[in-house]
C-alpha cells in the first residue's frame, strides 16, 4: 500500500475543479499546464503521489513543486511558472552601446580581413577586446548574447541590403522628362488604337545587354527519364567561349525589338543599330530615342552620323545612375527569365542565332510595355 503524503490536502471549489479540468481536455494550452492541472485534480481527490506519477509521466520534484505551490498561494500559483530577476542586469547599456557601435563598422576597419561581421566573429572580437575598453561583464561574451544585444536594436551587420545613389545632379529634371515622355507615348497609343500607323514621333527605348556568356558543354545533357529522373542532368564543368552584346530598340507603340547582337560594342555597332532603326521606320517620321549616356551613343562617330540625317533622330538621356528608368530593361529582363536561362551552345554564332530567334518569337506575340506608376506632381 503507498505511503500517505503529509502534505495538507488541496480543497478545490466547484469553478476551480472545473477550470482544471477543462485545462486537462485542452488540446491547445500548453502541456506544462495540462500535466499540472490534472496532477491537482488527482491530488484533491486523495490519489498517492506514486499514482500520480505514473498517471501524469512527472518526477516526483515537479509533483511536489506542483503541489506545495497551489497549498501555498492558490491553484493558479500551481499552474504557472513565475520568473524574478535576484540580480541587476550583468551587461550594462554603456557595454551595449559599445558592442552596437562595434557592429556599426567593418571588421577591415579593426585589421580583419572580412568585409562583414558574422556574430561568431562579434562575439571573438568583444571577448578579446571589450575587458581593455573597460567593459569586463563582455569577457565572457558568447554569440548568443551579441545576437540579444543587437537584436534588440535592431541591427543585422551580417547583412547587405543595396541602395542606388543618385549621382546625378539633374537627376529630378531628367527623370520628369522621361516620364513625361512615357506618358506622352501612352497618349499616343490610345488614340491611335487598333491602327497600324505610326505617329510622326516614333518613340523608341534602345540599351545594351554586354557580357552575354557563350557556354558549351563539356558532357551531353541527360534528359528526363519517367520514374528514374526527375530533372535534365547536366555535368558541372563547362567550357566559356566568350561573351557577346545584345543592342535592342524596344518599340513602344507597337512593342516589336529590333536588335543586333555583336561580339563588341562601339560606336560602329550603335550606328549599325540606328541604321537599322532608319530603314524600319517611315522616312517622314521623327524617332525619338530613350537610352543612356553610353559613350557610344555621344561618340564623335555617331555624332557625325546623326548630323547625317538631321532631324530624324532625336535623344532623351535617362540620369546617370537611373538605366532602372529605361523601359527596354524589362524586355532584357524577360529576355533573361526565357530563352536566355541555362542557355549552352556550341560556338558563339550559336549564341547569336539564338538570341535572335528568341527576339524573333517575342515579336510575333509583341508585347507594349508601358510605364503605369506616374507621380501628378512630379510629371
Amino acid at each position: 500500500m503507498a505511503r500517505q503524503t503529509k502534505r495538507a490536502r488541496l480543497i478545490l471549489t466547484e469553478d476551480q475543479f472545473n477550470q482544471l479540468s477543462q485545462l486537462n481536455a485542452s488540446r491547445k494550452a500548453p502541456f506544462r499546464e495540462v500535466q499540472r492541472a490534472k496532477i491537482l485534480i488527482l491530488y484533491s481527490q486523495s490519489v498517492p503521489i506514486t499514482e500520480i506519477q505514473k498517471k501524469t509521466r512527472a518526477s516526483r520534484p515537479t509533483i511536489y513543486k506542483c503541489i506545495d505551490k497551489a497549498l501555498a498561494a492558490g491553484v493558479d500559483a500551481g499552474l504557472k511558472d513565475y520568473f524574478h530577476k535576484p540580480f541587476d542586469p550583468v551587461i550594462t547599456n554603456d557595454a551595449k552601446s559599445w558592442v552596437i557601435n562595434l557592429a556599426c563598422t567593418k571588421p577591415k576597419d579593426h585589421g580583419l580581413a572580412a568585409e562583414l561581421w558574422t556574430y561568431s566573429e562579434l562575439a571573438k572580437y568583444t571577448r578579446k577586446h571589450a575587458p581593455s575598453a573597460g567593459y569586463d561583464c563582455l569577457a565572457n561574451a558568447v554569440k548568443a548574447t551579441i545576437w540579444r544585444i543587437l537584436d534588440a536594436n535592431p541591427i543585422q551587420p551580417h547583412k547587405i541590403k543595396y541602395y542606388l545613389e543618385r549621382r546625378d545632379p539633374d537627376f529630378d529634371r531628367k527623370m520628369q522628362e522621361i516620364l513625361m515622355v512615357y506618358e506622352e507615348v501612352n497618349l499616343q497609343n490610345k488614340q491611335q488604337s487598333g491602327t497600324e500607323i505610326y505617329p510622326s514621333v516614333i518613340t523608341v527605348s534602345i540599351d545594351e545587354k554586354p557580357g552575354v556568356q557563350a557556354i558549351k558543354n563539356i558532357a551531353p545533357d541527360l534528359p528526363p527519364q519517367p520514374g528514374k529522373y526527375k530533372r535534365i542532368g547536366r555535368d558541372y564543368e563547362y567550357k566559356r567561349l566568350g561573351t557577346v552584346s545584345i543592342l535592342a530598340a524596344l518599340d513602344l507603340h507597337k512593342g516589336n525589338i529590333i536588335a543586333q547582337v555583336h561580339d563588341r560594342h562601339r560606336s560602329c555597332e550603335f550606328i549599325s543599330l540606328l541604321k537599322e532603326l532608319d530603314e524600319y521606320y517611315p522616312a517622314n517620321s521623327t524617332i525619338r530615342v530613350v537610352l543612356d549616356n553610353h559613350s557610344a551613343h555621344i561618340s564623335k562617330e555617331t555624332m557625325k552620323y546623326l548630323a547625317s540625317r538631321p532631324g530624324r533622330f532625336i535623344y532623351v538621356h535617362t540620369p546617370k545612375h537611373g538605366s532602372w528608368l529605361n523601359l527596354v530593361e524589362s524586355a532584357f529582363s524577360k529576355m533573361a527569365r526565357t530563352f536566355l536561362r541555362h542557355i549552352r551552345v556550341e560556338s558563339k554564332d550559336e549564341l547569336k542565332e539564338r538570341i535572335l530567334l528568341g527576339i524573333k518569337e517575342f515579336n510575333e506575340i509583341p508585347v507594349v510595355y508601358k510605364w503605369k506608376k506616374f507621380d501628378l506632381n512630379v510629371v
